[in-house]
């Protein structure tokens, strides 16, 4: 059994519950935790006791607010991995790629990477507390790949460019207004709403569920280009004194000055 330290995972009954668990840094993932995600959404493809998955964040303060851009500030980068890589892009490739429906369950703030990541889910469950929204223009960066791209295909191309160009939060009921979720529960019952919908997809044929997938993927999949280009840009972008810019401003809790990078 893989030894975690930055997430949880266990298997109740048809469903692999991956717990993003750094509830002190309002579960943002650096490097390691984004590594260890990947080996969690691997074990539970290759579990053939496994037909769903659930991903979801400890605490109630937070489902994921992407990534950790206090550590970004204080080292230039997402801190240390075992590959030496910080696999962020094929962490989204891997949600749709898992031949298992994934269900997000948002039990708090989804903002930024974590907004991504629940986009990318099958399903999304959220906490009637929870709030969704982008920040990378504030903290200067950006997901110009599938948390662009395929977020206009879930809630239109105006709402996806008003989500990432006014970096503002919407509450839960508002995000299932837009179909940006499929259910808002109340708090308590957001785990187990969750397990009991996995509950009832297992119940399914578990290779129709498959074509299913890959067939809902297909329409899309020419995305992946543009998410690996966005993260060859990203990589370089927040080495640039515009990306530190935003990091620092983040790190020191103060607006950012952008208006020195403004150009013709």
């Amino acid at each position: 059994m893989t030894d975690y330290e930055d997430i949880t995972y266990e298997v109740d009954g048809p469903a692999a519950v991956i717990t993003i668990n750094r509830p002190h840094r309002y579960n943002a993932f650096r490097g390691q935790t984004v590594e260890e995600m990947v080996k969690a959404f691997r074990a539970a493809w290759a579990d053939t006791r496994v037909a769903v998955i659930i991903l979801t964040g400890a605490g109630e303060k937070a489902f994921c607010t992407g990534g950790d851009v206090k550590q970004r500030a204080e080292t230039g980068d997402y801190g240390p991995t075992e590959s030496g890589m910080f696999e962020i892009g094929y962490l989204h490739k891997l949600i749709r790629d898992v031949p298992k429906p994934v269900i997000a369950a948002v039990n708090g703030v989804a903002i930024g990477g974590g907004h991504v990541l629940h986009v990318l889910c099958d399903l999304s469950i959220a906490s009637e507390t929870a709030k969704f929204g982008q920040a990378g223009p504030r903290v200067g960066s950006f997901d110009a790949g599938f948390g662009s791209a395929y977020l206009a295909r879930v809630v239109g191309e105006k709402r996806a460019r008003e989500i990432w160009y006014l970096c503002r939060q919407y509450d839960a009921a508002t995000a299932e207004r837009w179909g940006l979720v499929n259910w808002v529960v109340p708090a308590e019952r957001l785990l187990d709403e969750a397990k009991a919908v996995a509950a009832e997809i297992a119940e399914k044929s578990p290779t129709a569920l498959r074509f299913l997938k890959q067939s809902f993927n297909a329409d899309t999949d020419h995305q992946a280009g543009l998410s690996n280009m966005a993260m060859s840009a990203l990589e370089i972008f927040v080495h640039t004194d515009e990306g530190r810019e935003g990091a620092a401003a983040f790190a020191e809790k103060r607006p950012a000055d952008f208006g020195q990078f403004i150009t013709a």
